[in-house]
Order: structure tokens, then sequence, then C-alpha cells
């Protein structure tokens, strides 16, 4: 299953679904099968204080769970061979 970095609800239909229910996503983290419900039909989105559980049960990324609270890093790391690092660094 594709899922699109920028809608919680369908990494939290995915996650539902890589766990097998409702019912035992709600085992997991310690909550009611009606409260998993409320979160796919009202909330629409994952709680954050369950993504890092459901991310490590799953293997689906928090990135995309909550990409609300964990965006993903688009940036470049520097390089460190980069001979620009030390310009205008003279002893």
């Amino acid at each position: 299953m594709s899922i699109d970095s920028h809608k919680p609800r369908e990494a939290l239909d995915a996650a539902i679904s890589e766990l097998g229910s409702q019912a035992a996503m709600a085992r997991l983290v310690g909550v009611s099968q009606p409260s998993v419900w409320g979160w796919v039909h009202r909330l629409g989105k994952l709680p954050a204080e369950h993504v890092l559980k459901v991310e490590e049960a799953t293997g689906i990324s928090r990135h995309v769970l909550r990409p609300d609270i964990y965006p993903q890093d688009t940036k470049a790391a520097p390089d460190p061979t980069n001979a620009d690092r030390y310009n205008g660094v003279r002893a």
C-alpha cells in the first residue's frame, strides 16, 4: 500500500490494517476500540502520544503518521569535504 506522506488519515488506516483491526490498535496503545474509531472518523489522525509506539509496531514512519509534528527534513546535510567551509577563516 502506498501512503501519501501528506495524509495522516491514510497512514492511520494503513497502521490499523497492518495491525489487523481497530481493536488490535487499541490494545497496542492502551485505549478502547471506540477511541480508535474516533481517531479515524472524527480526528482523522493518530494522537501524538501514540505515534512512536505505532511506528515501532508497524514500521510506518512517524514522518508519515504525523508529518505536522515529525516533519521530513528535506535539507541535505552540508558536505564536510567542501573547501568553502573554511572560507574567510584564516590564521
